[in-house]
């Protein structure tokens, strides 16, 4: 399942938790990144992994997956907190393959990662 995180205006964040099916993206993620490109012509993003990344189902994985090319051009900055070491490596080199930022932040920097994703701190450059 996945949760909205309350934030500003200028982002959407959410939690996902246990297991993430396609019907968590079609009501929660796909409906919030819809209303924020209208708001803002942009996407900010922000998720919170506090599940393994194995309990995303495959309709999961489909619907993130179309989601995110549907709108290629408008991913500003994305960052997924996890402690998996693996997927923050994953995050991290999204940004050579497709529009846009996309970092990968440990958990205990969840305030870094909200407050990048916000627009309100730059990172380094890697």
């Amino acid at each position: 399942m996945i949760h909205q995180i309350d934030t500003t205006d200028n982002i959407v964040a959410f939690r996902a938790l246990a297991e993430v099916t396609k019907e968590d993206f079609l009501i929660a993620v796909v409906p919030a990144v819809e209303h924020l490109v209208k708001q803002t012509s942009e996407i900010n993003f922000l998720l919170v992994l506090d599940t393994d990344i194995e309990n995303f189902t495959a309709g999961a994985w489909l619907q993130d997956a179309l989601l995110g090319l549907k709108h290629l051009g408008k991913w500003n900055r994305a960052a997924i907190v996890t402690d998996s070491e693996d997927i923050i490596s994953f995050t991290n080199g999204f940004s050579y393959v497709v529009p846009g930022e996309f970092h990968g932040f440990k958990k205990e920097a969840f305030n870094k990662a909200l407050n990048w994703v916000e627009g309100n701190i730059n990172l380094p450059a890697n």
